[in-house]
């Protein structure tokens, strides 16, 4: 097929997600490049063709990607104000497809959200993407929102729950259902965008491994655990309340209130069910939350 692509640059392929990313298109079959800053000391798998840029330079940029057929960008939400090269760049190499760093919560849907200010370089890219693609028909894009990141959000106790002191903060009624993913999944999922570009060429997507409250959590974790959980209760109107303060003072850091915001509010109904979950046109199907529970209680 002339649109099919087979070689695919990750950028960020160094971060928790990219890590991930990189690797599920390496096991589908691609062939993979990882983008690293000139002065980078980061370091990457066997499996991944490392190319180092200049991202401040369209021309650096343009000629690494030659033969490139995509972009996968998954840099953090700090950098994400400055892909304009790298799109740029991208167009005037002939690359087919540019899945820019979305994924988090879908940013076409933020409105006049205060969080929507704090998202305006993700915002802004993906709008000039846009324009460069009805400009150059060849260059496509999608975007992807994924919630969540639910494994590396166990983890890292944005989730709520914190095994080693048995410990869970439940917001308002805890019985809002999340928009979540795993990292690998978000992977598979952009491979399986990438697999199929004729079908997925120009759209905004949403996905998620599952949508729980909760509640659900921390009835599989004093399950699995055999323990009753300490429950502290908390408000999503205070978590608002900080990060409105952290922000006035310039503290970005505040993202995280709002986003604990956004998403657990009782009546947000974020939660992309049913048809709104696009993995069953990706091939995909949802994952096994209590078994994705029981690997980070046993890591």
């Amino acid at each position: 097929m002339a649109n099919s692509i087979k070689n695919v640059v990750v950028v960020g392929a160094s971060g928790s997600l990219g890590k991930e990313v990189a690797q599920e298109l390496v096991k589908a079959g691609f062939n993979v490049t990882a983008f690293a800053r000139e002065d980078t000391t980061a370091t990457f798998p066997s499996n991944l063709t490392v190319k180092k840029v200049n991202y401040d330079s369209v021309e650096s940029l343009t000629a690494a990607l030659k033969g490139q057929d995509a972009v996968v960008s998954t840099i953090a939400t700090v950098a994400v104000g400055n892909q304009g090269p790298l799109v740029d760049a991208a167009v005037a190499a002939g690359v087919k497809r540019f899945i820019p760093s979305e994924f988090g919560i879908n940013t076409r849907i933020v409105g006049d959200d205060v969080i929507g200010q704090i998202l305006v370089g993700k915002i802004k890219t993906l709008d000039y993407i846009i324009e460069k693609s009805k400009a150059n028909p060849s260059f496509t894009w999608t975007g992807v929102s994924s919630g969540l990141f639910f494994d590396w959000g166990l983890k890292y106790g944005s989730v709520g729950f914190f095994k080693d002191s048995k410990t869970a903060i439940i917001y308002d009624s805890g019985n809002e259902p999340v928009q979540a993913s795993n990292l690998a999944f978000i992977g598979k999922a952009i491979s399986a965008i990438l697999a199929q570009p004729e079908k997925t060429a120009n759209q905004y997507i949403s996905i998620a491994s599952f949508n729980p409250t909760q509640n659900q959590i921390l009835k599989i974790v004093e399950a699995e655990t055999g323990e009753k959980w300490k429950v502290e209760h908390a408000t999503t109107a205070e978590e608002n309340k900080i990060g409105l303060e952290k922000l006035g003072k310039g503290d970005y850091s505040s993202f995280v209130n709002f986003l604990k915001r956004r998403v657990f509010s009782d009546g947000a109904k974020l939660a992309v069910e049913g048809d709104k979950n696009a993995i069953g046109v990706l091939g995909l199907q949802e994952e096994d939350l209590t078994a994705s529970v029981k690997a980070w209680l046993s890591s």
